[in-house]
C-alpha cells in the first residue's frame, strides 16, 4: 500500500522545516538539530505519578536515566528502554513522550537509560552500558519499588539493537533474567544485507545513506567486526534461550527485513514472537502517535503482549 495520508502530512511537515541531510552533518551538530527537533514537547508529557531522574555507574564513568512508574503500593514490573538515535543522536528528552506513554498503557515501570554514545563510545560500549544498567535495577529493585523477577527490555531502532543484544548478553551471562523484549524497528544486521535497504534506500527520514551514517559512527573502528552478535545479533549462532519477543517494522524502512528475518529466527528456535509489519508508516513512527494512528496502536499492541508476560 502507499504512505498512508498522516505519514504524508508528517513528511510534508518536516520537509517544511528544511531539515539537512543528518549523514551530511558532523555529528555534533546534527545531535543538536535533530535533539531539538524531537524533543517531547512540554503539552505533549502526560501525566505520570512518579518521574526520578537516576545516575548509574557503569565502567570507566556514569550515566543518567529517567524512571517513570504509575502509583502502586506494591513492587512493580519494570521495562529498560534503550532509546533510537542510531546510536549517536536522541536521548532521554526525545522519548520521554513515548517511555509516559508506554508505562501508562501498560502499568509498569519505565527505566529510559541514557547510554554512552558513538562515535567517541564505540560499540561494544553503548550495551555494555545497557547491561550494567540492567544488573544496577536488580541491585537497586527494593529502593526503586521493583520487582526484580519481572524485567523486560525494550527499545527501538538502535535501541531495538541495544534490547536484543541485551537479551542475549544477559543468556549468555547466566542472568539476570529477562522476563520479555520488545523491539520496534530493530537495527539488527550491520552487513546492511536485507532486500529492504534497497527497496527502502530513500524513503522518509531513515534511508540507506543514513543507516550507513550510523553503522560507520557505531561499528567502523570498534573491536567488534560487522557480523559479531555484539553489534549484529542477528547472526548469534543460537538464538534458543531468548525471552518472548515482540517485534513490529514498518513497511517503508530500510530496517524492515532484517527485524522481520531475526523475528522468523527466534521463532524457529523456540522463542515465542508476536510479529507485527504495520503498513503504510515508515521508521520513526512509534514516536508520531499524536499524527499517525499506526503510532497509537502499536503502542496498544506493546502495552497488551508486556501486561502478558509481565
Amino acid at each position: 500500500m502507499p504512505l498512508s495520508a498522516e505519514s504524508m502530512a508528517v513528511i510534508e511537515s518536516l520537509v517544511a522545516q528544511n531539515m539537512p541531510r543528518l549523514d551530511e552533518l558532523p555529528v555534533t551538530e546534527g545531535r543538536a538539530l535533530f535533539n531539538t527537533a524531537f524533543k517531547t514537547p512540554a503539552a505533549d508529557q502526560a501525566p505520570v505519578a512518579r518521574v526520578e531522574e537516576k545516575i548509574i555507574p557503569v565502567a570507566g564513568g556514569t550515566i543518567a536515566a529517567r524512571l517513570y512508574a504509575p502509583a502502586s503500593t506494591q513492587p512493580l514490573p519494570v521495562l529498560i528502554h534503550y532509546h533510537g538515535g542510531g546510536w549517536v543522536i536522541m536521548n532521554l528528552d526525545t522519548h520521554d513522550g513515548n517511555c509516559r506513554n508506554l508505562c501508562n498503557a501498560a502499568g509498569v515501570a519505565v527505566l529510559s537509560v541514557e547510554y554512552r554514545k558513538a562515535p567517541e563510545f564505540k560499540a561494544p560500549i553503548p550495551a555494555e552500558d545497557c547491561y550494567a544498567a540492567l544488573e544496577w535495577v536488580i541491585a537497586q529493585a527494593a529502593n526503586l519499588g521493583i520487582d526484580a523477577k519481572r524485567i523486560g527490555v525494550v527499545g527501538d531502532s538502535a535501541g531495538g539493537n541495544l534490547a536484543a543484544v541485551v537479551a542475549q548478553m544477559a543468556r549468555d551471562r547466566k542472568g539476570p533474567t529477562i522476563k520479555c523484549q520488545i523491539l520496534t524497528y530493530p537495527a539488527v544486521d550491520a552487513t546492511m544485507s536485507a532486500a529492504s535497504i534497497k527497496e527502502n534506500a530513500n524513503a522518509p527520514l531513515l534511508g540507506e545513506r543514513e543507516m550507513k551514517w550510523f553503522w560507520g559512527h557505531y561499528v567502523d573502528g570498534s573491536s567488534l567486526p560487522p557480523r559479531d552478535p555484539g553489534v549484529s545479533p542477528l547472526f548469534a549462532a543460537s538464538l534458543a534461550g531468548l525471552p518472548p519477543a515482540f517485534v513490529s517494522t514498518a513497511e517503508f524502512d530500510p530496517l524492515r527485513d532484517e527485524g522481520e528475518d531475526y523475528a522468523r529466527k527466534l521463532e524457529m528456535a523456540g522463542v515465542p514472537v508476536e510479529l507485527t509489519r504495520y503498513n503504510g508508516v515508515f521508521h520513526g513512527f512509534a514516536l508520531m502517535g499524536k499524527f499517525i494512528p499506526e503510532g497509537r496502536q502499536v503502542l496498544a499492541d506493546q502495552a497488551v503482549f508486556i501486561k502478558k508476560y509481565l
